[in-house]
């Protein structure tokens, strides 16, 4: 009994989880009232996030083949097998052993005057050098090699969140940079048209070679636009399909902007004691940490005596016919205690690094919190005016394209020069390329405040 009490007692201190040093609310957060409507983002898998039907294809696909993400889940196994063994050395290591040796002695060694060759057989079953953990040493380095192995479990959940908003980023920008080239392509086309028609007017004398001159500059701007648009969207599907680990079927790309963007909502972001703490990536700074307060259970442990205990049961004979038989048992115990007298600072050396080390996994844990609130922070601060953005964009497009058919029709009628008219086939077609670039500001940043909140892992 009293061993058992002895073996229960341990030296880790006693855990608390350190406060959040982040304010109680996100800033331009929407009122809690409305976000305690609906689920937070850790409890929506990214199957029901994700309305589009390709992109969650394309997501499983990631998750299958991504390269990273498989180191990861491989981390884990290596983590499993070493708490394995660490936990291992809480209970003895039992074997069977079974040999012979064999000697001669020389005839002038003997007392008979002639050579003689002895044998001796054995075999025993028992265990060596077993450590009584009354201190609970060895305890605490089990439970050190548990929080650790508990800890790439959310690494792991963490490179799964970070894949699944890359493979939605990178869906959403082939979708803008698609978009973008099937207006460069309608742009070099009513150009083309417009350029053709002003041929014709200076060959029959009714423009000047300015007006012509400054229609082709446009239309090799809008080849130029074409030519490039169409090199991103080869290097965004090759992007895709590097962080999808395989090739992409050419039937799960985006069609469009509108309906990439569409197939994200947008999300509540809660209360952030209740949201950060869920973060795989938090969770995992706070493994570290219950593993380094672990380790200073061992570290104390290492002051007291230790016991370990070396014992055998088997038998011997000089003759293998004997071995098993009556009166051939033998057996040994060997228990040993060691008690650390002098070690020249050694043990309070280990114990200072191994509270140092305590306290950096605070430090890093509170800064793990700083940095998850300040990435839904900046997330909600774009958030907060992207709908005045994209406002203001669309009734830019709009009044550029009123001006352009204004000039369209003054210049018809002699009113206006030409250059006024490409003036304003240049701003229309800038003010619908900054739209596209606000859409996509707009689908990106619904997916990093998803991210930014825990949401993918699931």
């Amino acid at each position: 009994m009293a061993t058992t009490l002895l073996g229960a007692c341990s030296l880790i201190p006693a855990y608390e989880r350190p406060a959040a040093p982040v304010p109680a609310e996100f800033p331009q957060a929407a009122p809690t009232e409305a976000s305690t409507l609906a689920p937070l983002a850790p409890d929506i898998g990214w199957r029901d996030y994700f309305a589009d039907a390709r992109l969650r294809q394309v997501i499983e696909l990631a998750l299958e083949n991504n390269r990273d993400l498989r180191i990861a889940a491989l981390n884990i196994e290596r983590a499993r097998a070493l708490y394995g063994i660490q936990r291992a050395d809480l209970f003895p290591t039992i074997a069977a052993s079974g040999g012979q040796s064999a000697q001669r002695v020389p005839g002038d060694l003997n007392a008979t005057g002639e050579s003689a060759v002895s044998r001796q057989y054995s075999a025993s079953l028992g265990f060596a050098s077993y450590e009584l953990d009354f201190f609970g040493r060895v305890r605490s380095l089990e439970e050190q090699a548990l929080q650790t192995y508990l800890g790439t479990e959310e690494a792991r959940r963490s490179a799964q969140i970070s894949l699944v908003a890359e493979v939605a980023n990178a869906w959403l920008r082939l979708a803008a940079d698609r978009e973008r080239l099937a207006l460069a392509r309608s742009t070099f086309e009513t150009r083309q048209k417009s350029h053709e028609l002003t041929q014709r007017s200076f060959d029959a004398g009714a423009v000047s070679a300015l007006d012509l001159r400054q229609a082709e500059t446009l239309l090799q701007t809008a080849r130029a636009d074409m030519a490039s648009y169409t090199a991103l969207v080869a290097q965004d599907e090759n992007a895709l399909a590097l962080i999808v680990g395989t090739g992409v079927p050419a039937d799960l790309l985006p069609e469009n902007l509108n309906e990439a963007i569409a197939s994200v909502p947008v999300l509540p972001a809660g209360v952030p004691s209740e949201v950060l703490v869920r973060r795989p990536d938090i969770l995992q700074a706070e493994y570290a940490l219950r593993a380094a307060n672990a380790n200073i259970g061992a570290a104390r442990a290492a002051f007291f005596p230790s016991i370990s205990l070396t014992a055998s049961i088997g038998s011997a004979s000089a003759s293998l016919d004997g071995l098993f038989e009556g009166g051939s048992r033998t057996w040994s115990f060997m228990p040993q205690i060691r008690l650390p007298i002098f070690e020249a600072g050694r043990l309070q050396a280990s114990l200072d690094v191994a509270e140092i080390q305590r306290d950096i996994n605070v430090a890093q844990y509170e800064k793990a919190i700083q940095s998850a609130f300040r990435e839904v922070a900046d997330a909600l601060a774009q958030r907060a005016t992207l709908a005045e953005q994209l406002d203001a964009r669309r009734a830019l497009v709009e009044a550029t394209a009123k001006s352009f058919e204004l000039s369209d029709a003054r210049y018809k009628g002699g009113v206006d020069s030409y250059f006024n008219l490409l003036d304003a086939q240049r701003s229309l077609y800038g003010a619908e390329l900054e739209l596209i670039a606000t859409r996509l500001s707009d689908g990106a940043n619904r997916v990093e405040l998803y991210k930014a909140l825990g949401g993918g892992w699931q």
